[in-house]
């Protein structure tokens, strides 16, 4: 009988706006400025490499209000799976969701490896003798590390990721506060010729670069919505973290951005043999305040990488539970650990999926990995978001709404525009790897798996839509319960809108 009552708790509501806005701001700003600065210049080819940060917060703010307000009014474990779920159900089934979740399972994982490489490279200035195999043990063992810290309940997670969090805060501050002890205005802002000349394709093609590169370090302002389940008042802390997080982290890569370019040369950033190109926060500091410092600073930057790292994770384990307990991913999935509450299976998987990211990353180059990663991303979650708003306002008019969207439909026509051209010229800027084809073929044989999963299920194509609007009527959504409370009115799975099928 315990046992029975502790399936139907579920997640327990414990995390606040301060470690949901923790949560968010950690996973953002991890290793990601400190190792892309370089690229954003060479995708630039000079100091106007801040446009890209700029172009990446109007997409981040415009993508994040979307994702302020599904996930205030469907606040549920997996985020962009609840979303797709619920917005298009009555055309395709569970096709969407079943496709979010077979690319999830693959992006997530591998955007946090890029953390993981971020690690070993800064490593590298510390530890300059590291053979490559020696940095791929590290590696590994950090990806183990991160699993180990995560096997455990979600309270004590938020509260370690506050002390993330302030680490997090220090690292930057620090190399914000060296680079502008020894700044040189004319260095930052002496451009090239023609480095602004809209008319030709080399800047469109720079600026794509750009805006994929700096969206890429913003990503993280949606972690707070996969942890939906887990999140108090989650119609005003999802929306309140999202934007804060957001223009809190735009401020701090500008001012980063905008110190670094006045401390060092942007045509060292290019040389492959200089440290500014592996390791350009090292070099400011070590330019600024000797080397000691630059050590020290380093060590806080490894530990920002872990932090970024571990609540990517953390949220990104979440997203196929709910699936799994919906029955449109292998079920699983969908067990909860029996003392602490968090999802086994969707933990070790996107932990395996990780370290072997993290070893094909590195026999490849940085910028490719992004590419890839986030043309698939851009396909199944953001393009599908962006329509998902405007079906739900259609289909679930009923749906509770704590937080509409700011000037609809203006943020959704800047996002979509945002993520077309980052996908229109990813194969422009990673020339041999097509990680347009990959994405696509990638999707190919999700539909495919999604079709034979539907003939096993009898699910539509080949049997019923199944309409399901739990959330209609209700906030808290299925499976959930407040802190300290009893499972009661929503069971896991239920809800308090209509279930149904049709033909």
């Amino acid at each position: 009988m315990a046992e029975l009552l502790d399936e139907r708790v579920g997640f327990v509501r414990r995390i606040g706006l301060f470690q949901a806005t923790a949560l968010n701001m950690s996973q953002m700003c991890g290793i990601g400025p400190f190792v892309t600065i370089p690229l954003m210049v060479a995708a630039f080819g000079g100091p106007q490499a801040v446009t890209g940060f700029l172009a990446g917060a109007v997409l981040a703010l415009a993508d994040g209000l979307i994702w302020a307000e599904l996930g205030a009014s469907l606040p549920g474990a997996g985020g962009s799976y609840v979303y797709l779920r619920q917005a298009f159900q009555y055309r395709t089934g569970k096709l969407m969701p079943f496709l979010f979740v077979w690319t999830a399972m693959l992006f997530i994982p591998l955007g946090m490896s890029t953390g993981v490489i971020g690690f070993v490279q800064y490593l590298g200035y510390l530890w300059p003798e590291m053979s490559p195999g020696q940095g791929d043990l590290v590696g590994l063992a950090v990806t183990v590390g991160v699993v180990v810290l995560l096997w455990r309940r979600v309270e004590n997670i938020a509260r370690l990721t506050v002390v993330l969090w302030t680490m997090m805060i220090a690292s930057v501050v620090l190399v914000i506060a060296a680079a502008f002890t020894h700044f040189s205005p004319e260095r930052a802002f002496t451009y090239p010729a023609h480095a602004f000349e809209l008319t030709t394709s080399h800047f469109w093609t720079g600026f794509a670069a750009g805006l994929t590169i700096g969206i890429y370090d913003y990503l993280g302002y949606n972690t707070v919505a996969y942890l939906g389940a887990e999140i108090r008042q989650p119609g005003r802390t999802i929306p309140r973290a999202v934007i804060q997080s957001i223009l809190g982290i735009m401020t701090i890569y500008l001012l980063l951005q905008i110190g670094t370019l006045g401390v060092i040369d942007w045509k060292d950033m290019l040389d492959p043999h200089s440290t500014a190109s592996s390791s350009v926060a090292s070099a400011v500091l070590e330019k600024a305040w000797g080397r000691g410092a630059a050590d020290a600073v380093t060590v806080l930057i490894l530990l920002t990488a872990v932090a970024s790292v571990f609540t990517g994770l953390l949220g990104g384990s979440r997203v196929p539970y709910d699936a799994a307990r919906d029955r449109v991913f292998f079920r699983p999935y969908g067990t909860l650990h029996p003392r602490h509450r968090f999802p086994v299976l969707g933990l070790l998987t996107m932990g395996g999926v990780m370290a072997a990211g993290f070893l094909l990353g590195r026999h490849t180059d940085l910028a490719t990995i992004i590419q890839l990663l986030t043309t698939v991303m851009v396909l199944v979650q953001a393009l599908a978001q962006v329509a998902a708003v405007t079906v739900l306002r259609r289909r679930q008019p009923g749906l509770r709404r704590p937080y509409r969207i700011w000037l609809h439909p203006l943020p959704s026509v800047v996002a979509l525009l945002g993520w077309l051209v980052i996908y229109g010229y990813a194969d422009r800027n990673s020339p041999g790897r097509h990680p347009v084809e990959w994405s696509l073929a990638w999707v190919g044989a999700g539909v495919v798996a999604f079709l034979a999963w539907a003939r096993h299920e009898k699910e539509w194509p080949f049997g019923p839509k199944r309409i399901s609007e739990e959330y209609v009527g209700g906030a808290a959504g299925p499976g959930t319960v407040p802190p300290g409370g009893e499972a009661g009115g929503q069971g896991v799975g239920g809800g308090s809108g209509s279930v149904g099928a049709v033909g």
